[in-house]
C-alpha cells in the first residue's frame, strides 16, 4: 500500500532516530579506531626501515670482510714479488715488480681507508638501528594499549549496536528505495549524520538557517517532503518526531 506523505516522514525520523544512537555508540569509541590504525601503520613503518637498516649493516660488514680478504690478497702478492726481487737479472724487470710492489700497498692502503670509512658508516647505522628499535618496542606497547581500551569499548557497547543495527536494517525497509539512497547521502555528508532534522526557533536544526514562516507552514502540514534550502537536510514538523518518539519508546 503506497505510503502517505506523513508516514515516509514518520519512517524516515525513526531511521535517523536509530542511526543517532549507533552514532552516539561510535562517538565513546572517539578517535581510539584511527589512533590504532597509525599506531599500526606506524609499527608496520618502523619494522620495514629495521630491516632495511640491518640489511645495510649486513652489507657493510659484508664490505668490510671482502675488504680484509682483498689485504690479504695484496699482502701475499707482496711477499711474493718481494721473493722475485732476489732473482731479476736487469733494472727493467726490477722497475717492473717494484711497480707491482707499488700497486698491491696503494690497494691496501685503498682497502684500509674503505674498511675505516665502513665502520663509522656502521658506528652511525647502529645507532640509527637501535634508535629505531626503542621507537618500535614503545610504538608495540601504545598499540597494545590502545587496542585493550578499543577491545575493552566495544565490548560493553557491541551487543547494543548490534541490536540498533538489525532495527536499523528493519527500519530501512519500510522507505522507499529513492528517499533511502537520498537519506544515505545526506548522513554521509552531514559531520553529524543528521540527515533528517526539525525546526528550531524559526531555524534548520542542521544547519542554523532561518526557515521562511510560509515554509514552516507547508512543513507542518505533512503534505510534501521538504528539505533546507541551504545544507538539503529533510525537514520535518516536531509534532511529528513527538509521536514517533513516544512511538519508538512504546
Amino acid at each position: 500500500m503506497e505510503q502517505t506523505v506523513e508516514q515516509k516522514l514518520k519512517a524516515l525520523y525513526e531511521l535517523q532516530t536509530i542511526h543517532t544512537k549507533i552514532d552516539k555508540i561510535r562517538q565513546v569509541r572517539g578517535e581510539l579506531p584511527m589512533e590504532v590504525s597509525d599506531l599500526e601503520d606506524e609499527v608496520a613503518g618502523l619494522e620495514t626501515r629495521i630491516q632495511k637498516i640491518k640489511a645495510e649493516l649486513d652489507d657493510l660488514e659484508d664490505a668490510i670482510v671482502t675488504r680484509k680478504n682483498m689485504i690479504k690478497d695484496s699482502q701475499a702478492n707482496i711477499k711474493r714479488y718481494e721473493a722475485q726481487l732476489n732473482e731479476v737479472k736487469n733494472n727493467r724487470e726490477y722497475d717492473a715488480i717494484s711497480k707491482e710492489i707499488e700497486i698491491q700497498g696503494l690497494e691496501i692502503q685503498v682497502c684500509e681507508k674503505k674498511i675505516r670509512e665502513h665502520g663509522f658508516e656502521i658506528t652511525n647505522k647502529t645507532q640509527v638501528y637501535e634508535k629505531a628499535q626503542a621507537d618500535l618496542e614503545e610504538r608495540r606497547k601504545d598499540l597494545d594499549a590502545k587496542k585493550a581500551e578499543l577491545n575493552n569499548i566495544t565490548s560493553e557497547t557491541e551487543k547494543d549496536e548490534a541490536e540498533l543495527a538489525a532495527k536499523a536494517q528493519i527500519a530501512e525497509e519500510n522507505i522507499e528505495d529513492r528517499l533511502l539512497v537520498a537519506y544515505k547521502r545526506l548522513r554521509a555528508n552531514a559531520k553529524n549524520g543528521l540527515a533528517v532534522v526539525t525546526i528550531q526557533r524559526d531555524s534548520c536544526s542542521g544547519c542554523f538557517n532561518q526557515i521562511p514562516p510560509q515554509r514552516q507552514l507547508d512543513i507542518r502540514q505533512h503534505k510534501k517532503i521538504i528539505v533546507c534550502e541551504h545544507c538539503g537536510r529533510i525537514l520535518i514538523d516536531e509534532a511529528l518526531t513527538n509521536e514517533e518518539h513516544q512511538a519508538i519508546v512504546e
